[in-house]
């Protein structure tokens, strides 16, 4: 099991790394800028070979990844003839599209994997009711277990996902519901009600339902490749979305700090997943995938995003960010990241140990709780 959640990990980190770097680099090549290095992995030097001007890595630690471009730094010394082609001398737009390449690959490889997914087939509950609730909505409007739902307002419905996604937007307005009941159509009037429910977060919300629930009959769905590209591009924005939603809510103390996992975390999931099938580990790296590109652009120095607050403030005021202030932003973000290093990595220790006091005071520290 060890050995499958290391392998696991290894291979789930080495393509997201490699898609998030391949945006950098492909961005810098598609806009003239040398690259000196592309790098899978940090630390030491496992394998290398140079190809044309670039140096293609795999390092001992597969933590992350680099590319280096050329003239990245600003203090670098460059012949006159390869000054055109340096990062430092790009306008500060092409700047921001090689940095923001990264997690839009991120976003991109999500979007490939849904896609590819959704084209092999997905299990899907039909919209056939199991159940309705005594005195709901529903049932006062006629309706029936194994009733199956065939349109809303006039709009066909195939899958629960859609039936709950309409009912939950009606704002209680009254909807003309179709449903199939032993080979015959019958036409229903029904009101949603405000009622009291959990969202993903186990926070108390109002929510319009009409009081039913869905049939366990699971069928595969199958989507052709356009179909399939549009709902993997909705899933991928939606979770880009519940990514920061999470994130604020985090902060917020909504959820717990501890639901935070590492990469010790991240293995046994992978391990886990594997196990389950190709499926579940390709869903898990299309999430952390998104997550990943997310995560890159929040502005916090020495990410991506952190380099994009620096290009976006440079070109509202016409002018580069004082070397001074970026190396103090960049220290600043670095022992930021350290000490989140530190915290995820005690997360994963303390699900492996149990309950541990000092991890407890540690939370304590960044929660007050």
């Amino acid at each position: 099991m060890i050995g499958i959640s290391i392998l696991s990990v290894i291979v789930l980190l080495g393509v997201l790394i490699f898609a998030h770097e391949l945006g950098h680099f492909l961005a810098a090549k598609w806009s003239g800028v040398g690259v000196l290095k592309f790098s899978l992995g940090f630390g030491r030097k496992l394998y290398s070979r140079k190809i044309g001007e670039t140096e293609y890595l795999l390092s001992l630690i597969p933590l992350g990844g680099y590319v280096k471009l050329l003239g990245e730094s600003e203090a670098e010394l460059l012949p006159e003839e390869e000054r055109h082609r340096s990062f430092s001398n790009k306008s500060v737009w092409v700047r921001m599209g090689i940095v923001l390449a990264g997690p839009v690959f991120n976003f991109i490889l999500a979007i490939l994997i849904f896609t590819g997914i959704y084209m092999a087939g997905v299990p899907t509950l039909t919209s056939t009711i199991g159940t309705i609730q005594e005195g709901s909505a529903a049932m006062e409007a006629g309706m029936r277990p194994a009733d199956t739902v065939v349109a809303i307002d006039g709009k066909p419905v195939r899958k629960w996902e859609h039936l709950a996604e309409i009912i939950g937007a009606s704002g209680g307005k009254a909807l003309r519901i179709a449903v199939d009941r032993g080979g015959q159509r019958q036409d229903l009037s029904v009101t949603p009600r405000s009622m009291k429910a959990k969202n993903l977060f186990g926070e108390e919300v109002d929510a319009w339902k009409i009081g039913v629930s869905p049939d366990p009959k699971i069928v595969t769905e199958r989507l052709n490749p356009a179909e399939a590209f549009w709902v993997g591009l909705k899933k991928t924005w939606y979770l880009s979305e519940l990514t920061l939603v999470s994130i604020v809510k985090i902060f917020e103390g909504v959820i717990s700090p501890k639901t935070l996992g590492g990469p010790i975390f991240i293995a046994q999931l992978a391990g886990a997943q594997v196990k389950e099938g190709f499926v579940p580990f390709f869903l898990l790296m299309a999430l952390l995938s998104i997550n990943l590109g997310v995560l890159n652009l929040l502005p916090i120095p020495i990410l991506d995003g952190g380099h994009l607050l620096f290009y976006v403030i440079e070109a509202v005021i016409r002018r580069p960010v004082s070397m001074k202030i970026r190396e103090i932003a960049q220290q600043v973000g670095f022992a930021f990241l350290i000490l989140l290093m530190i915290f995820v990595f005690g997360m994963d220790i303390d699900r492996l140990l149990g309950d541990n006091p000092i991890y407890e005071g540690f939370v304590r520290f960044f929660t007050g709780k």
